[in-house]
Formats: structure tokens, C-alpha cells, sequence
């Protein structure tokens, strides 16, 4: 009889160990991955499909130049978006991963075109196929594919906001010596976002309650002394975006570019923000700045990339934290950084 009340106490302490609320508390927070990159040759086998995978993310984010397509003939176009669309590395990677982004110049259909392209229209609707974006989508009928979404994680989220840096962009200015492709345009000439979507922007990070703000841009925010494409080149629209993120006191925003052809992380910090502004970088999936030495930017903050690459951001809601990372082939660990928030 003493045996099995023994033996009965154990049973009773086993299942008490198992409902201990400090072992409740150890569960792990619900968090987020992001994976994002740009410059994608449709020509070229892109073998960062299986390297992204590793990373096990929860979206991934196109930063611009899915397809290389620069043409006026819309047969050419759709021919090369669905040449994308149908490559078998990246069939198998989107039947595991959502999938989200923008256009930049070369799937738009002309090197650093903008608003002067007149087959912009036409495009937009191939681009839009290629994603399977609904009929009824307000981006089958607005100029520009400017769009954002809100990913709820348990009680958190994160709002991604893509950008249309092409569709209303005015001429850039080109550099009269020579040394650089572009110099900046008078203060106040020319748009990069456009009236319409200025105001959509705005309203989108004013009524933000989500805990992380990403902003695709497929150009370059900060670094712009290379004379490049970048939003340098127009330094009011620089002026402007940075005061309405800092006067709607978003939280946690984040851009995310591409272009380059390299990656990089900068920093900067912004009047009235708790927290610096990141523009991270990366550029390009299939190809790179293989020969890339040396370009000035007082905002780095990490090493240049010139291996092809993609960016990893893992959101910790717990410590209010973002890890952003640049990997590259064998999901090797190129740079990285942490941000609070």
C-alpha cells in the first residue's frame, strides 16, 4: 500500500512540473524574418533561391530589376517577366514564401527611366501579372504601383510599404564634366514620388500602429555622393520623406534599396526621432560590382559588398530589436547590424 501511494505522488508531482508557469513563460515570442534583394538577370541562374530558404523567412521583399527588359516592345516584355516567372528555382521558392515588391528601372523597361517613358502603362500591367495581383486590385487601375501591407505576428506587426520610384520620377540632371552620371537638380525641381503618392506615404506612416515600418525604395536613400541614381538627386525629396517620417513618429522604420549593384548599411539620425534611420542596401542576386574599389558615403555603417548578395532582417519583438543581415552564396554571413527601437 505505501508503494503505491509512493508511486502515486510521483504521477502527481510528474504532471505539476509540466503545468510550471515560469516554463510557461520560457516559450519563445512570436517573431519575423524578412528576406529581400534586387538585380535579378532573368539570363542568368540565380542560385540564391536555395541560399534565402535557409534563412527560413516569412516574405520576401523584390527590390527592383526582377528582369533586365529594357524595350519598347511589349512581346519582349511579357516574354522576359514570364521567363522569370517560370524558372523552376524560382517556382519551388515561391511555393514556400510570400512574395511582395517594386520595379526599378530595368523591369520597367529603360535604364533610369522615369516619367518620360511612354510604355509605363503597359508595363505596370505585365508587372502586376507577374505578382497575380487581382482584377480588382487598386493597382490595375492607379497610375503607379505604390502599395503597402500589414503582417500581423500574434499581437504585433509590421507594415511594408512599397514605393513607385519610376513611374512619376522627373528628369535627373546629368553631369556636365562627365565625372559622375548625375548631379543633383535645382533645390525643388523635379518629383521622385509625385504629388498622389507623396500624400498616400504620408497618410500611410501617420496611421501606422504597426511595431516596424519597412519603406521600399529600389533606389538608395542616403548615399548619394557616387553620382548614381539615388534620392540625392533630388535633395528636397530627401528633405521632404525625412520630415514626414520624423513628424508622424512612426515606429521602427526601416528603408530597404537596391540598384547598386553592391550592398551596404548606412545610418542617419533625424531631427525629433528616437531612433536613427537605416537605409540597407542590397544589390544584386545573379550579378555585381565585381570590380567596385572605393565610392565616398559619410553614412556607412558596414563593409561594401561587391559578391552578389541578399539582405535578412530578423524582427525580435520581445527586445524591440531588428538584426539586419547581408549574406551571399553558401548563405555565408557578409555583414551585419543591430538596431532597438
Amino acid at each position: 500500500m505505501k508503494s503505491c501511494f509512493f508511486i502515486f505522488l510521483l504521477i502527481i508531482t510528474s504532471c505539476n512540473k509540466k503545468l510550471d508557469p515560469i516554463k510557461q513563460e520560457e516559450k519563445p515570442s512570436e517573431n519575423f524574418i524578412l528576406a529581400f534583394g534586387s538585380c535579378n538577370n532573368q539570363n542568368v541562374p540565380n542560385t540564391m533561391w536555395k541560399e534565402i530558404l535557409k534563412n527560413n523567412p516569412d516574405m520576401f521583399v523584390w527590390g527592383g530589376d526582377i528582369v533586365y527588359s529594357d524595350t519598347h516592345d511589349m512581346k519582349i516584355m511579357r516574354k522576359n517577366y514570364l521567363q522569370q516567372k517560370k524558372d523552376s528555382a524560382y517556382q519551388n521558392f515561391i511555393k514556400q514564401v510570400p512574395v511582395m515588391g517594386t520595379w526599378d528601372d530595368h523591369d520597367f523597361g529603360i535604364n533610369d527611366g522615369g516619367v518620360e517613358y511612354d510604355k509605363k502603362d503597359s508595363v505596370q500591367q505585365i508587372f502586376l501579372d507577374f505578382f497575380d495581383i487581382d482584377s480588382s486590385d487598386r493597382r490595375r487601375q492607379q497610375p503607379g504601383v505604390y502599395h503597402s501591407k500589414k503582417i500581423d505576428i500574434g499581437q504585433n506587426s509590421i507594415k511594408i510599404i512599397i514605393l513607385d520610384s519610376r513611374y512619376f520620377r522627373s528628369k535627373l540632371t546629368t553631369d556636365p564634366s562627365g565625372i559622375k552620371r548625375y548631379i543633383p537638380n535645382n533645390y525643388g525641381e523635379g518629383t521622385i514620388l509625385g504629388d498622389k503618392q507623396w500624400k498616400w506615404l504620408e497618410n500611410e506612416l501617420e496611421n501606422s500602429s504597426s511595431n516596424f515600418n519597412i519603406i521600399i525604395s529600389s533606389i538608395q536613400f542616403l548615399s548619394f555622393e557616387h553620382g548614381f541614381e539615388s534620392w540625392g538627386n533630388m535633395t528636397h525629396e530627401v528633405d521632404k520623406l525625412k520630415n514626414i517620417i520624423s513628424n508622424s513618429k512612426a515606429k521602427g522604420v526601416i528603408i530597404l534599396s537596391g540598384d547598386r549593384h553592391i550592398a551596404e548599411i548606412s545610418k542617419d539620425s533625424l531631427f525629433g526621432m528616437t531612433y536613427p534611420l537605416i537605409d540597407f542596401t542590397s544589390s544584386g542576386l545573379t550579378h555585381s560590382y565585381t570590380s567596385f574599389k572605393s565610392e565616398p558615403n559619410p553614412y556607412r555603417i558596414s563593409n561594401v559588398i561587391a559578391d552578389k548578395n541578399f539582405g535578412i532582417l530578423h524582427f525580435d519583438f520581445d527586445k524591440n530589436e531588428v538584426k539586419m543581415e547581408l549574406r551571399g552564396e553558401k548563405n555565408l554571413l557578409l555583414a551585419s547590424y543591430s538596431q532597438k527601437y
